[in-house]
């Protein structure tokens, strides 16, 4: 008597359900990842011990050179209120100002006074400790 059942079990794994959850790992990760957007201008920033990490959308960098930059777009100073403003058109968040060490205080003051006048938030970039 021969026992056999009617149903066979196929001994073979589908991998399909795994690379679909390892897409979507990817595609999550590669975009919470772009939140934070380093200055592409390097300067050398002050270290202090309590940070915190600020969403921005613009960001003001002023090099030991004296030379002013938003959002990597090279400007003079005189022209850095109008460039605010265009940038500031509709969009809320804050200012995040890239400040060399070496540069003086009154110019961190003049162009967090700028920003803070035109009613948004400042933030200023520092390295960890």
């Amino acid at each position: 008597m021969a026992l056999q059942s009617k149903f066979k079990v196929d001994p073979s794994f589908s991998m399909s359900s795994m690379t679909d959850i390892v897409f979507l790992l990817l595609i999550f990760f590669m975009l919470t990842s772009s939140f934070i957007t380093p200055s592409g201008i390097k300067v050398n920033l002050p270290s202090t011990k309590g940070s915190t990490v600020e969403m921005q959308k613009i960001s003001v960098t002023v090099t030991k050179d004296m030379e002013y930059y938003v959002n990597d777009k090279k400007i003079r100073k005189t022209s850095l209120e109008q460039e605010l403003k265009a940038k500031l058109i509709g969009n809320e968040g804050v200012v995040v100002l890239h400040i060399d060490g070496s540069v003086p205080t009154s110019e961190t003051a003049f162009v967090a006074g700028l920003a803070s006048h035109m009613g948004v938030k400042v933030s200023l970039a520092v390295n960890p400790e």
